[in-house]
């Protein structure tokens, strides 16, 4: 058995937040256990590895969807599963061969783990790797836990940051690969489709990006309400689902003084705002999707075609964390207004069904944990 550097204070038992095919949600005793985390025995924490007392986990719309849907897309809930990848907490153990990292380290958990073998993984695009295991993707489980382990070198010091800042870190992640694939430069005029997080997130990397105008869509007048308190200058329009894609667009058009945006930033991932967003955009222009949304669906090919429009997409991210942490650490990116309501770990069903309730009023839910460290 290996031996590990630890500090002596796992008391707690080791919850997790499952959901199942059933879409059944509840709480109960995950791994690792207790006696192994107390113990450190080298099965539970591998060379490389760390143990992990997870402080904050952000609620991802991915989680309600497992939840309700028990899938998305290929990804498919088959068995009893733990939820969440939006985590930060406090490093309590390590493995000997780990150097970079030592117990009460404030870290980031990026949730991806490659195989650094594939073309993806060896030419730096690692979100694209061919035998990714991703935490809270079937049939990985996730971080909604009290403790993980976790290899150490996905795990990102954050200093002094909040914990809730640091669990940001994944949907802020999300944003700046958006912004880096989609070429947002000083001066754009910019649409962004959704004012759900990681639009909001969206919204103020534009900001700090020097983006103008830019106006934000959303059917939540609540929602646009919130972002014009994140981000003063942006402009605001309520979708009127009633109409057509193309008249909709002519609406948002008006919203930006009747000239076209040269990127749209599309957020959502349903079909019609994926379609408005190209009637939106100049001859020349581009509409990337961050959002994600069903498997299949039909756009404008035509709009694209006569308009030289490009379609862009992505998936995940790479290479985003340290210069998330840096973006925050140094104040450029603010994201303290966007949690709206927190939860204990223990308490994670009625968190779960108020981030799935758009009535709630809830942007982003949070659940905490008072654990050790």
């Amino acid at each position: 058995m290996s031996t590990t550097t630890t500090i002596e204070t796992i008391s707690k038992p080791n919850v997790g937040v499952f959901t199942n095919p059933e879409h059944k949600l509840w709480v109960e005793e995950s791994k690792p256990n207790l006696d192994s985390l107390k113990k450190g025995k080298s099965e539970d924490l591998p060379e490389g590895y760390v143990t992990v007392a997870i402080k904050s986990t952000g609620i991802c719309g991915s989680d309600i969807h497992f939840w309700h849907a028990g899938a998305i897309g290929p990804m498919v809930v088959t068995d009893n599963h733990i939820l969440g990848h939006e985590s930060s907490g406090v490093v309590l153990a390590t493995h000997p061969s780990v150097t970079h990292l030592t117990p009460g380290d404030r870290v980031a958990i990026e949730p991806g783990l490659i195989c650094n073998n594939c073309e993806p993984c060896l030419t730096g695009r690692y979100n694209g790797c061919e035998k990714m295991q991703f935490l809270s993707t079937p049939p990985v489980d996730g971080l909604l836990r009290r403790y993980v382990n976790h290899p150490a070198k996905w795990c990102h010091k954050i200093g002094n940051m909040s914990y809730e800042n640091g669990a940001l870190l994944e949907p802020l992640s999300v944003a700046l690969a958006g912004m880096e694939r989609s070429g947002v430069k000083l001066g754009d005029s910019v649409l962004i489709c959704g004012a759900g997080p990681i639009g909001l997130i969206t919204l103020l990397c534009c900001q700090a990006a020097g983006a103008c105008p830019i106006v934000i869509t959303d059917v939540d007048a609540n929602r646009l309400s919130y972002a014009t308190k994140l981000c003063p200058r942006a402009k605001t329009h309520k979708v009127d689902t009633s109409l057509s894609p193309p008249d909709c667009a002519s609406a948002i058009i008006s919203t930006f003084g009747d000239s076209k945006p040269r990127i749209a930033l599309e957020c959502t991932g349903v079909e019609t705002s994926i379609a408005t967003a190209i009637h939106s955009v100049k001859f020349g222009g581009k509409v990337f999707v961050i959002g994600v949304g069903k498997p299949d669906m039909s756009v404008p090919f035509m709009r694209l075609s006569t308009q030289e429009i490009d379609l862009q997409f992505q998936y995940r991210y790479c290479n985003t964390w340290p210069r998330a942490i840096r973006l925050v650490q140094e104040g450029v990116i603010r994201m303290e207004g966007l949690v709206t309501h927190r939860f204990d770990i223990e308490d994670s069903v009625r968190a779960f069904e108020t981030s799935g309730d758009v009535k709630s009023g809830a942007v982003k839910v949070m659940i905490q944990s008072e654990c050790d460290g």
